[in-house]
């Protein structure tokens, strides 16, 4: 029956977080997204999505931004439409980054974040960032296809330390075999 698995088609990625106590700056995550090509696929990303973008092809794109963590439900939501990604990409991997400014931020600093990934009302994952709590960013989700076959998702959070930009270049060499 394998040939009848649609494999899947448009995922949201949630993240939520509290605001700084009073007197603290703001904390700010941010999600990303990387796509890669097929003909390396743990190379340089193709392209990079983050606040004040969206993919080439409006595939992936921030549907919530925010600075600060105010305000109800997840605070930042992006969409992947992977159904219409074009059959060149092979491997989207999807992180969060902690904006390092004004202050260096890990996620031990963090109030009460948390992390969902859903298509459709199918729930896929959910995480609070406990397992990488002296990260500054981390990769949440790899999604993978193998030419124009179904798009399945693999799980994971790893961690990273450093800043924003180094994070975006380098988040998929992680997977290399």
């Amino acid at each position: 029956m394998d040939g009848l698995n649609k494999g899947l088609r448009k995922v949201e990625i949630a993240v939520r977080w509290d605001p700084s106590p009073a007197g603290q700056p703001s904390t700010d995550l941010d999600l990303v997204a990387a796509t890669y090509a097929a003909d390396d696929p743990h190379g340089d990303p193709a392209y990079v999505v983050h606040f004040d973008s969206r993919s080439p092809d409006g595939t992936i794109y921030l549907n919530r931004d925010s600075k600060d963590g105010q305000g109800f439900g997840f605070d930042e939501v992006m969409t992947l439409e992977l159904e219409r990604l074009d059959p060149r990409y092979a491997r989207v991997l999807v992180g969060v980054v902690i904006q390092q400014r004004p202050a260096e931020r890990t996620f031990v600093s963090v109030v009460n974040p948390g992390l969902r990934i859903r298509e459709g009302y199918d729930v896929l994952a959910e995480d609070d960032f406990g397992g990488v709590l002296g990260a500054t960013a981390a990769t949440v989700a790899e999604f993978v296809r193998e030419g124009t076959g179904p798009w399945r998702f693999r799980p994971g959070l790893r961690g990273f330390e450093g800043d924003p930009v180094t994070f975006t270049r380098t988040m998929g060499a992680a997977g290399r075999a």
